[in-house]
């Protein structure tokens, strides 16, 4: 490769380098900060299709799904990761969870420990992060133990 090649090769990685990335999953396109944290993320939540579920918008994923940009529309004081108000606003489980997902810019170091939320009827273990649950007055129920309860008060 000749000299004047290797330096233009140079010249762009460094432009390369030197773009805003989306901080999730590092596109250069299409990109604005977060109203949180400030950080560059994907430009992305008008293409969420309603009642999808699904979780392939960068922008809405860290907006619904982080204790950042909850402590941020709660209108909490200072930093997101010592919050008291955040802490004692869910169950540990979804602390734990919201403060350690892939959503998350930066993660809760040293989060809580927890015991698994489990169905009040079979036991089971519910990850109340992935659904698939009830919650009544006498707990969590598991979607099968849910269906059950549902058919017997018919």
């Amino acid at each position: 490769m000749t000299k004047k090649r290797q330096q233009a090769k140079e010249k762009r990685r460094q432009w390369q380098d030197s773009r805003p990335r989306c901080g999730l999953c590092g596109k250069t396109s299409n990109l604005t900060k977060t109203d949180c944290c400030g950080n560059w993320i994907c430009d992305d939540e008008h293409n969420y299709v309603m009642f999808s579920y699904a979780h392939n918008s960068c922008h809405r994923n860290h907006n619904r799904y982080t204790l950042c940009s909850s402590h941020f529309h709660e209108g909490h004081e200072g930093s997101w990761q010592d919050c008291p108000k955040c802490r004692e606003g869910f169950e540990t489980e979804m602390y734990v969870w919201y403060g350690t997902n892939e959503y998350n810019f930066e993660k809760l170091t040293n989060p809580p420990a927890f015991e698994p939320t489990h169905c009040a009827k079979c036991k089971k273990v519910i990850r109340l992060a992935e659904g698939g649950y009830s919650h009544s007055v006498d707990g969590y129920f598991c979607g099968r133990c849910m269906n059950i309860r549902f058919a017997e008060q018919k």
